[in-house]
């Protein structure tokens, strides 16, 4: 630290930031465009600028960029100096000389960076008469609209895309004047992040598509805090809602999680949320639909349970209340996790090495700070793609431990990039190519039984342990060793695996080998992705299988089904799940989709989705976070039977029970810590319904929201009441306390004084140490013991006769949600089969040849596509797709056609 004068006032600010930022921090306004806080600076737009002074009675000064001055002791410093003001009004009126008078038609317009620091410069008349310049819009995809006259060239897309995403078909051409950010020809992004590109630019060039359907401006749309439901990570993210539909997904900023990027499945992946609700129960009697209201079907459901041996089956995608709740209603015993046999018994141990293993899980901001990563069995650019975006930021580390030695300052974008640039950090050990493997140094592309080998000696080797593995080749062997040394003589390793492999062996060799590197004083990480948001709290709630279920169902033990947002068809054959319903009495489902279990339910419940409802999920580092609805669906419709999940079972509950007294979030969070001891740091999570700021809850409208009367205009002249939330410490209308507070994390919207657009979180988040939102349920790091998971591995070198199916993921698709998505249904929906490209001509396959085989006792029929690194006999099936259940993982093909 030390002391600076700015404005000829003193103070004691760190010296390894930019003035800029120190600037900013200390809640000045000075405006920006090229610099960004996890970018770095580059001194491009020259709007920044400050004035520098030799002494404090000095009155010229020199005029210097904010964004690329480093912090010296005593420096003095002018920002509202009147040469300054005029510098940075000629700067904003050279970058508008081109610029369009579109804002009343931008998308941008009231959240648009441009426009604040306009304002904020002073600049309000155009002198500029002459013909602007004229770019070509590009199609870049179905997600992001391009309108290439906005750009006021300030390369922050590009950097972001480039530098920052490692994507390598967005560029910048042409020369002086007349530069053109796009790509080379029309089509598809094709990064996995490409959606950041729209919060990244400060203008209109980049729009979401998917928000222009429903489009509202940013002051008239209601917000809520709310967690992205699609992966294991838990990013954090802001819902925007206006006439009962979701408008758009934005970022919100968590400084361990993911900070100020998404990825593309969770900004655009929500459009399943805005589909044609079930609004009301239906109880189907020999095919024929019978509406009930909510009493009616709280009645019906306790009359069935009174008489019927029932077993519920949980969610990964659901919350922690509601399943809990469902635990509490049929008990216990009788309550499943919802995942197979295989895929519960992943989970339970990897709960168990979070509780008890002792080796530091790390947030995915920490991930930039490892040395090196080894990745064991996961495609984690598909199946946890915000992860991706943090292990590209592994040379930053790099970069920065050279910079140290010439006294370089990390926010220098562009010494940091000329330092260095080597690729010797990350070491894939994968079935197949990945998205990764550009920054790979070394991949080892293999069997999951190969791989669960290669793993097990590398485990054994690191921990002096003796090997009875015999007849590795030698170029394994070979690569055992590199992967050893590396990790031996690097500080902190980061070690990643989890489920999507199927393989317990190589989450045991992973934990194995972490357990090992922390003996040898190492400081490492250790990773094991989930499948779904809340996998954990569900592991942690059940130990009953899917698999048992189905057992229990054969054996006559069952006659009814409780189903809480799950599609059992995912997981097993059609036949096996077709068979099984046939033996029950009754199918009770409760689900917000439509799927093919709901067409085979006796009585259908409405529940709300994460939107509309308010809980708890735990993410891959057992961290509990909190999710908020963003409007009440009554108020649409007053008829509406939609309820949180966690209400409809208590409400059945209390009914079996003869309980007569109203529930809220915070009753139901109390009853599972009480039975659930470890869950008592959920209370810390955030704040109760009680919570007040000065007597008030806090608004989840901003203040300027406009034509709220106007909503009902044409059912009623009258106003209706605000639906008053029982269960947060939000109020759905704009009374309430507003923004800025920086007292507390879960902003419902981004708004600072002058600051509209999304640059906001910087006035936020440079001087506390908030948006840390969310509490780890196992918390312990210290390791008394050492011991090893054994692995029960029968090697052989043999080529087995049988194809292994084997599985690949996709970015949108492979999980649940995003099927229900009309728009990446229509678009990303690409089914096939993967095998080595040696099988081409051997089967007499072409390019787009479509295969068959048997499996399980079903036919599948699927186009293929080769690779040169798959192995051989191996049969890459998208696991997760429509018709591609779960259960096929891991099992075997005897012969596979070529259909004409």
């Amino acid at each position: 630290m030390v002391n600076i004068y700015i404005n000829k006032k003193k103070y004691n600010v760190c010296k390894s930031e930019n003035l800029l930022k120190i600037c900013l921090s200390l809640n000045m306004n000075i405006p920006y465009f090229c610099w960004h806080s996890d970018l770095g600076s580059a001194g491009i737009c020259r709007l920044c600028a400050v004035k520098q002074h030799n002494n404090l009675n000095e009155s010229s000064g020199r005029i210097i960029m904010s964004c690329i001055t480093p912090i010296v002791k005593n420096m003095i410093i002018s920002t509202d100096d009147s040469e300054i003001k005029k510098f940075r009004k000629g700067i904003i009126e050279l970058l508008m000389t081109n610029h369009p008078h579109d804002c009343p038609v931008c998308e941008e317009g009231g959240n648009c960076h441009l426009q604040d620091m306009t304002v904020l410069t002073g600049h309000n008349l155009r002198r500029y008469k002459y013909s602007k310049r004229v770019h070509y819009n590009q199609y870049l995809g179905d997600f992001i609209s391009h309108q290439m006259n906005r750009c006021i060239g300030c390369y922050r897309c590009v950097r972001y895309y480039q530098e920052y995403a490692g994507g390598t078909d967005f560029g910048v051409y042409g020369i002086s004047n007349n530069i053109y950010f796009g790509r080379f020809e029309d089509g598809d992004l094709e990064s996995e992040h490409s959606g950041n590109l729209i919060e990244i630019c400060p203008t209109g060039v980049f729009t979401d598509k998917l928000s222009s359907e429903n489009y509202n401006r940013k002051w008239d749309l209601q917000y809520a805090p709310s967690i992205c439901q699609h992966c294991n990570i838990g990013c954090n993210i802001i819902v925007g809602e206006k006439y009962g539909l979701i408008s758009k997904i934005e970022n919100r900023y968590h400084k361990n999680i993911n900070r100020y990027f998404l990825c593309d499945l969770g900004r655009f992946g929500y459009t399943y949320l805005n589909n044609n609700r079930l609004k009301q129960p239906i109880q189907f009697d020999k095919k024929k639909k019978i509406f009930l209201n909510k009493n009616n079907a709280i009645k019906l459901l306790s009359k069935i349970l009174k008489k019927n041996r029932t077993i519920g089956i949980g969610s990964i995608r659901s919350s922690l209340e509601n399943n809990f709740s469902l635990r509490k209603l049929v008990g216990e015993k009788n309550f499943s996790s919802g995942m197979l046999e295989n895929d519960h018994n992943c989970i339970k141990l990897i709960i168990n090495i979070l509780e008890n293993s002792g080796i530091y899980i790390p947030t995915l901001f920490e991930v930039e700070n490892y040395d090196v990563v080894l990745i064991i069995g996961e495609d984690v650019t598909q199946t946890s793609p915000r992860l991706d975006l943090a292990i590209r930021q592994l040379n930053k580390k790099q970069r920065r431990d050279i910079n140290q030695v010439h006294n370089i300052p990390e926010w220098n974008s562009s010494a940091m990039l000329s330092i260095s640039n080597n690729k010797n950090f990350v070491y894939i050990i994968h079935t197949h190519e990945t998205k990764l493997d550009d920054i790979s140094s070394l991949n080892y592309y293999a069997s999951i039984k190969d791989q669960e080998i290669f793993s097990s000696i590398l485990s054994d080797k690191i921990n002096n342990v003796s090997n009875t593995i015999k007849n590795i080749k030698p170029d394994i062997l070979k690569k055992i060793s590199i992967i050893y040394n590396v990790l031996l003589s690097c500080k902190r390793p980061l070690i990643i695996s989890g489920v999507h492999s199927g393989s317990m062996n190589l989450i045991k060799s992973t934990t194995n080998i972490a357990m090992g590197l922390k003996f040898l004083k190492k400081d490492v990480g250790l990773m094991l992705l989930t499948s779904s948001v809340n996998s954990i709290g569900v592991g942690i709630l059940s130990n009953l299988s899917l698999t048992k279920v189905f057992n229990k169902i054969n054996d006559n033990q069952v006659d009814t089904l409780i189903i809480l947002e799950n599609d059992l068809y995912r997981h097993d054959i059609k036949n096996k799940i077709d068979f099984i319903i046939n033996k029950l009495k009754n199918i009770i489902v409760f689900d917000h989709q439509y799927t093919l279990t709901t067409n085979k339910a006796n009585i259908l419940f409405p529940i709300a989705n994460f939107s509309e409802s308010s809980g708890t999920v735990i993410n891959y580092e057992s961290r509990a976070q909190r999710f908020f609805s963003v409007f009440n669906t009554s108020i649409y419709d007053s008829n509406s039977c939609i309820l949180e999940g966690w209400k409809w079972m208590y409400k059945v509950y209390n009914k079996l029970h003869k309980i007569n007294h109203n529930i809220t979030l915070d009753n139901v969070i109390q009853d599972y810590i009480k039975i659930f001891p470890i869950f008592n740091v959920i209370n810390n999570v955030a704040p109760n319904s009680k919570y007040r700021i000065m007597g008030k809850k806090i608004a989840r409208s901003p203040h300027r929201l406009s034509s709220r009367t106007a909503i009902f205009s044409e059912l009623n002249i009258h106003e209706p009441k605000q639906k008053y939330d029982n269960n947060t410490m939000f109020t759905f209308s704009m009374e309430g306390i507003q923004q800025p507070n920086q007292d507390i994390e879960y902003l419902p919207f981004t708004w600072f004084p002058g600051w509209n657009s999304i640059q906001s979180w910087n006035k936020y988040i440079m001087n506390n140490d908030h948006y840390d939102s969310g509490v780890r349920i196992f918390n312990s790091y210290h390791l008394k013991t050492k011991y090893f998971f054994k692995n029960d591995i029968n090697y052989s070198n043999k080529l087995s006769n049988y194809w292994k199916i084997i599985p690949y993921y996709c970015l949108f698709g492979s999980e649940e949600l995003s099927q229900k998505s009309e728009i990446i249904k229509k678009k990303c929906f690409i089914t096939y089969a993967l095998i080595n490209i040696k099988y081409k001509k051997i089967l007499g396959l072409k390019n787009n040849s479509t295969i068959e085989f048997k499996c399980l006792g079903e036919f599948f029929k699927l186009s293929v596509k080769f690779s040169v690194k798959i192995p051989l006999k191996q049969l890459g099936l998208p696991i997760g797709f429509p018709n591609v259940p779960r259960i096929l993982l891991g099992c075997t093909v005897k012969n596979i056609r070529g259909v004409i």
